[in-house]
């Protein structure tokens, strides 16, 4: 045992001391993980694009790995999951690969915030053909407009996926001394996880938050909350010691989001606290119509339309199968794997998201696993969501105290507690291994919370300062950069006979989708509802 273990030994979790004692810390290896990254297409100019989504990518509605997300210009890369997560970003970067090529004279904007926005309007919503299952995606999108506005839904993340290693459930589950099934203690486990991460979660803002400025060109359809930031030059916005200020509250700015009492003590107070938000009806959205003139301008005017309109920042998650509803499958097979939502796009590497990043947000998540979880009351709810803005916004801000428990702590204070609990965890990962990637990964963020000049959104802002930069041009010219280095990277022949296949296979797939459809797109929606 390394003396890293042996310094916090006694305060280990009840749970990760019993896997100690029984030799059995190698199952603690090999969590399943994904990345799904987000990427607006812009000009070399820097204004987001008016071009549809481009052919030989295959069809956004059926590509397992290259899709859109809520805007025709917003590409959605997906990966497979991958027990190493090497594989799993060697994969995303083999996307990069394949895409750019497709792109003419585009590129990816390299940040998370979006620039060249000239007005709502110049956001085009995404389009998936005529079946219903895409006209679905695209009434869904068309509400989510008159509800949010277009410009919010072009700001883009990485979204991290983690499922616990299987082989460590059997153990958790006996230690536990459970009566429930297997499956239902996995479930109950994996929300004990994520209320955990609620609770600690401001932490991923302040090591990888990277927005802390924006562009003035953002606010262009809803000027009046410009007013709440400091000017940075003429173009750009932002506050001096924010971090992620995509996950700040001038993303989703609405009341009926903010009233929402998800429950996450069990998957069932989570499935029936979700469905009732989708079955309720809402004034303001009432007032908008759903069938207008003959046109579907949102699915419902309820207070969700569906799942994927609450915005969180870890989501429970379980493989749907076609056409059904998230919260169905959630319920029929309990939970697969967890979501985690807040990472912005790291600017300094290629793919948004690096290696080191990467094992300290598993090493995270297993903490966060391994950790008493006790059920959330609404008033913690309101803490853990007042420290995530604290954070977005004035994360780096010398002497930040923070809620823990009701009481005041400094956010260093608090960051170092975490990041001591995850001491023994990155210890076990790295057993078996000559150059301990995740204690290495630890020991940079113990530097990043000692030094906040080492931030990703402190050193965006010092680029952008020591080369009299606003925002915009920053962005632009790291896209660029990023152009640059993929062009000189083209796939191997047998990959990219691979990505052609999906290509084709996706457009394929469609056409049969199309083609098979019996329903009007009323009864597809209706009968789509009715599933329970």
């Amino acid at each position: 045992m390394s003396t890293t273990m042996n310094n916090t030994h006694n305060d280990l979790p009840s749970r990760l001391q019993s896997i100690i004692d029984n030799q059995q810390q190698h199952l603690l290896k090999h969590g399943l993980k994904g990345i799904e990254k987000e990427s607006l297409r812009i000009s070399a100019q820097g204004d987001i694009v008016q071009t549809p989504h481009p052919k030989g990518l295959g069809s956004a509605l059926t590509h397992p790995y290259i899709t859109t997300d809520y805007s025709e210009s917003l590409l959605e890369f997906i990966t497979p999951p991958f027990a190493e997560i090497k594989e799993t970003l060697a994969y995303m970067h083999q996307i990069h690969q394949f895409v750019y090529p497709h792109l003419n004279d585009e590129m990816l904007l390299a940040t998370s915030m979006p620039c060249g926005i000239e007005g709502d309007l110049s956001v085009p919503i995404a389009e998936y053909g005529s079946s219903n299952i895409g006209k679905m995606k695209q009434v869904y999108r068309k509400g989510l407009w008159h509800r949010y506005g277009r410009t919010m839904q072009a700001i883009a993340g990485i979204h991290f996926n983690y499922s616990v290693p299987e082989a460590l459930w059997p153990v958790l589950h006996q230690h536990s001394g459970s009566d429930s099934s297997l499956e239902a203690f996995i479930s109950e486990a994996y929300f004990g996880l994520i209320r955990n991460f609620q609770r600690q979660g401001w932490l991923m803002l302040y090591l990888f938050g990277a927005s802390p400025a924006i562009c003035k060109s953002f606010f262009n359809s809803r000027p009046q909350l410009m007013q709440e930031f400091e000017e940075f030059d003429e173009h750009t916005v932002y506050h001096p010691y924010a971090t992620s200020l995509r996950m700040s509250d001038i993303g989703y700015k609405s009341k009926n989001q903010a009233g929402l009492k998800i429950d996450y003590n069990s998957l069932d107070g989570y499935v029936e606290s979700l469905s009732a938000a989708i079955n309720t009806p809402y004034p303001e959205y009432q007032a908008i119509g759903v069938k207008v003139g003959g046109e579907y301008q949102q699915l419902n005017a309820n207070i969700l339309q569906i799942e994927n309109e609450f915005y969180s920042t870890m989501r429970p998650k379980q493989i749907a199968k076609s056409g059904e509803k998230p919260t169905l499958a959630l319920k029929r097979r309990g939970v697969l794997y967890v979501e985690m939502r807040s990472l912005d796009l790291n600017l300094f590497n290629p793919i948004g998201i690096d290696e080191s990043t990467a094992r300290f947000i598993e090493a995270f998540l297993l903490s966060c696993l391994l950790h008493d979880s006790p059920a959330q009351a609404n008033v913690e709810f309101q803490i853990n969501n007042s420290n995530q803005l604290l954070v977005a916004n004035q994360g780096r801000k010398p002497g930040l105290m923070l809620n823990k428990n009701g009481e005041p702590i400094s956010l260093q204070a608090w960051a170092n507690q975490i990041l001591t609990a995850m001491q023994p965890i990155c210890a076990l990962l790295d057993q078996g291994s000559i150059d301990k990637p995740y204690q290495l990964a630890l020991q940079q963020q113990f530097a990043v919370v000692k030094n906040p000049a080492l931030t990703p959104s402190a050193k965006i802002l010092a680029c952008m300062k020591e080369n009299i930069q606003e925002f915009g041009c920053f962005a632009t010219n790291t896209s660029a950069l990023h152009k640059h280095y993929f062009k000189a990277q083209p796939l191997a022949a047998d990959v990219l006979q691979a990505f052609e296949t999906q290509v084709s296979n996706s457009q394929q797939k469609q056409r049969e989708i199309e083609a098979n459809d019996q329903l009007s797109f009323d009864d597809f929606l209706t009968q789509y509802f009715a599933q329970s």
